[in-house]
C-alpha cells in the first residue's frame, strides 16, 4: 500500500519533469516572471498592474493562448509564487 502511495507523486514529478524539458524557453521566461514578483513592492505590483504590456509580454501571451500544453506548462510553474505574493499584497482575498 506504501509503495502505490509514493507511486502517484513520483510519476506525477516525473511528467512535470518532462513538460518542463519540452520548453527550456518558457522555463526561462517563467522564472523571469517569478522572480518579477517575488522581488517586486507590494506598492510597485499595484502601480504595473494598470500599465500597457510590452510588445514581448504580447508575443508570449499570444503564444500561451495559441498552445495550451505550454499554457498549462507555464501557468503550472508560476502559479502558486504569483498567487501567494498576490495574497501578501492583498491583490486577492
Amino acid at each position: 500500500m506504501t509503495k502505490r502511495f509514493w507511486l502517484i507523486p513520483a510519476v506525477a514529478s516525473l511528467a512535470a519533469g518532462i513538460a518542463y524539458a519540452q520548453y527550456p524557453i518558457l522555463d526561462m521566461v517563467a522564472d523571469k516572471v517569478v522572480q518579477k514578483y517575488q522581488s517586486s513592492s507590494c506598492e510597485q505590483l499595484w502601480q504595473k498592474k494598470g500599465e500597457p504590456k510590452s510588445m514581448e509580454e504580447q508575443r508570449v501571451i499570444g503564444l500561451l493562448k495559441n498552445d495550451p500544453q505550454m499554457r498549462t506548462a507555464f501557468l503550472n510553474k508560476v502559479a502558486a509564487p504569483i498567487a501567494n505574493k498576490m495574497f501578501e499584497c492583498g491583490m486577492i482575498p
